[in-house]
């Protein structure tokens, strides 16, 4: 037996996910140096723990096993027990859920995992539960086999975690030959292949339980429409857009999504609320509303905005990162869901809390409140109802003898009042941590409500967007931090933090004309080119060249619950890219593309954000290109309501003195063709081009989309 570790080290971590346990008698350690430092010493496994602070079974495991002394005694003597954030270190949970994925065929949170002192994997799994129970192998049963084998036999052990590890690097680090980048029929296999996988009866995607958000496939669907025509490609997005907002991964009393249903119907969430999900999921809605004009998608947007501007905003302008799915229930135990189920009788007492005017009797307020919302006695969910919304406003008129009118403002009504009710139940944990790749991902999708809804939320975005800089960029170094919490900084960015906030902030530059914004996002993409790019493997990687070396350095091309960074970064540095022609990451793109062509049009289904990229790669951008002071309000209104999926909408000052002045700021050598030769005169004036053509200069905002309409790919 070896010394154990000396004590739990996590009060000193600012993560509350690592903070919740402190207080375990397992002595965690943190993913640092002298953790794996003793792990050599001691020649003792590590095992490694990975979750988040709002997930479910990690709370369970926790419960179980962390907080038990039994089990604390077997970790403490015979292995360096270290805690991860998933949150705040993707790359290593990449790593190990990679060989957990391969090994086990499934992976999830909390991911347990044995590694060689030097951190090679020999034994995955998820949860364990602290004794054998249906089916699965108790945790303890597991420590102490593993302590015996180490014990009795480590080459065993250490030749396993070289067969593993070579395994992560063949399938995380590794990339193909590189052929011909995807051409532009790629749009249509991959949605052809998204349709295909659709569950026509109830929304998404896959035939079973559960269900998660998938907006970069709906927005294939969508581009697919708008290119293709068909209107398979748009009833598949749009009934997938309903079952979201209809079901009970929407939260109708508050706003804001929840992490992913667990049924296939759509009605049960897993309860967490994710700032990544209520950034991605607006965007798919906001494009759902340009193209089919659904006033009700509007409307999503706008709550989900209310809910994040009121939960989830530091009040310097940054976006905290989860809401937990458990909070307090009246004997004070955490229960998952409990902050947002409902039954009948506290239905009543909420809309009936107050005095009405309404002649409607309160019982039959109450009643219409239950059926929109399906809430019964029996509920849906242990007992209790969440909410879905089950019976339309014109049906309920009906039913009740009333107006529309009447039952839509009672409805609305309503929702305020259970608002107001629930806001006394005790809430759920947040956790407050600030990152700056899921900023950035909001950023983007507060920056194009702003330019479709309401130009407040491009305030929203600016706000965000100057807590960032102003905290985690380092403008000298131009390095970005990935962590912000309590003034504490901490962790260099991946490739998400950089892609996902130079998204964010050239989509702000196309909202607002503000050039400042454009300059960032190229700062951002220089130093996507020297941190992250190897150009003799012709791919992205997601960790920093100047960081830390793990076992593997991997590779991020499959969508996850966050957007694929390297289709992100692909996407993002190809438009850049026609404002900066002849700098380093120009050519990123299409090699990225070569590299990468034959997994994409294998499955683009999968990597669905790559093969966006890979479109726009093979069609070109749609430029936009407007001279002058001002974009003019009537050109806005037109743009906002029109759906043009690959658009870049640019602006210039209206005179080539002006033009040199954005240049020198911007730290460019020559006018970009972007902008070059196209200025304007007495009135601003709109240029429109794709793939090497152009229209003539237009002061007519109808003329330009309809020479748009013309440059249209086939």
């Amino acid at each position: 037996m070896t010394a154990p570790t000396e004590r739990n080290r996590l009060d000193e971590e600012e993560s509350p996910y690592l903070r919740q346990h402190a207080d375990n008698p397992v002595n965690w350690q943190p993913w640092d140096d002298a953790a794996l430092e003793a792990a050599k010493e001691r020649n003792v496994p590590i095992f490694l723990s990975i979750g988040y602070s709002a997930c479910h079974w990690c709370h369970v495991m926790a419960e179980e096993s962390f907080e038990d002394e039994e089990v604390a005694k077997l970790l403490n003597e015979n292995f360096v027990p270290i805690k991860v954030d998933r949150e705040e270190r993707p790359d290593i949970d990449a790593i190990y859920m990679n060989i957990c994925q391969q090994v086990t065929g499934g992976g999830g949170w909390p991911l347990s995992a044995w590694l060689t002192p030097e951190g090679k994997p020999f034994y995955v799994g998820t949860y364990f539960p602290k004794r054998s129970r249906q089916g699965r192998p108790g945790f303890i049963e597991l420590l102490e086999n593993v302590r015996n084998t180490w014990q009795e036999n480590p080459e065993e052990m250490k030749n396993r975690g070289e067969q593993w590890t070579s395994a992560i690097e063949s399938e995380l680090e590794s990339t193909p030959d590189a052929d011909d980048a995807p051409g532009p029929e790629l749009l249509s296999s991959a949605a052809s292949q998204t349709i295909r996988s659709a569950d026509r009866e109830h929304g998404g995607f896959g035939q079973g339980g559960p269900k998660f958000p998938q907006p970069a496939r709906i927005e294939l669907l969508l581009r697919a429409d708008d290119r293709l025509g068909g209107e398979q490609y748009r009833d598949v997005a749009v009934e997938t857009l309903d079952a979201m907002a209809n079901g009970g991964m929407y939260d109708h009393v508050g706003g804001g999504f929840h992490r992913y249903a667990t049924d296939r119907k759509w009605t049960v969430p897993h309860f967490e609320k994710m700032l990544y999900d209520n950034a991605e999921l607006p965007r798919a809605f906001l494009a759902g509303y340009q193209l089919t004009g659904d006033e009700r998608y509007a409307q999503v947007v706008r709550e989900t905005f209310e809910f994040l501007g009121r939960e989830m905003r530091h009040p310097d302008g940054g976006y905290y990162s989860t809401l937990d799915a458990r909070s307090e229930n009246e004997d004070g135990e955490d229960v998952e869901g409990e902050f947002y189920v409902w039954t009948p009788s506290e239905v009543f007492e909420a809309v009936n809390a107050e005095d009405s005017d309404t002649e409607i009797d309160a019982e039959t307020r109450a009643d219409i409140v239950c059926e929109r919302y399906g809430i019964s006695r029996s509920g849906n969910f242990e007992g209790r109802t969440v909410l879905t919304l089950r019976m339309g406003v014109p049906e309920l008129a009906e039913k009740y003898e009333l107006s529309e009118e009447e039952v839509g403002t009672l409805l609305e009504d309503a929702r305020q009042s259970m608002f107001e009710f629930r806001e006394n139940r005790p809430r759920p944990p947040r956790d407050e941590k600030i990152l700056a790749g899921w900023n950035g991902l909001l950023i983007t999708a507060l920056a194009e409500a702003g330019f479709v809804l309401d130009d407040r939320y491009a305030d929203r975005a600016a706000e965000a967007l100057d807590f960032v800089r102003e905290h985690l960029w380092d403008e000298s170094e131009g390095k970005l931090s990935r962590r912000f919490k309590d003034d504490d900084v901490a962790i260099d960015g991946y490739l998400e933090d950089y892609a996902f906030l130079a998204r964010g902030a050239f989509a702000l530059y196309e909202t607002t004309g503000n050039p400042d914004h454009l300059g960032f996002a190229l700062d951002l993409a220089r130093a996507i080119e020297r941190e992250f790019w190897d150009e003799e493997q012709g791919t992205l990687y997601f960790t920093p060249e100047s960081g830390e070396r793990l076992v593997a350095r991997p590779q991020e091309l499959a969508d996850q619950s966050t957007p694929s960074s390297l289709g992100v970064a692909t996407d993002t540095l190809a438009v850049l890219s026609e404002f900066a022609p002849d700098e380093a990451f120009a050519g990123i793109p299409e090699a990225v593309l070569e590299t990468h062509a034959r997994t994409i049009e294998s499955n683009p289904f999968q990597y669905a954000t790559l093969a966006l990229a890979a479109d726009r790669n093979a069609t070109g951008s749609l430029e936009l290109t407007v001279a002058g002071d001002e974009l003019p309000e009537e050109w806005h209104d037109r743009l906002a309501e029109t759906y043009l999926p690959t658009r870049i909408l640019t602006r210039r000052p209206p005179t080539a003195d002006g033009v040199a002045e954005w240049c020198e700021k911007l730290e460019l050598d020559e006018v970009p063709p972007i902008w070059a030769d196209r200025g304007s005169e007495a009135e601003p004036t709109l240029y429109v081009c794709r793939s090497f053509t152009c229209s003539p200069p237009v002061t007519d905002i109808d003329a330009g989309l309809e020479w748009a309409d013309d440059l249209a790919p086939e």
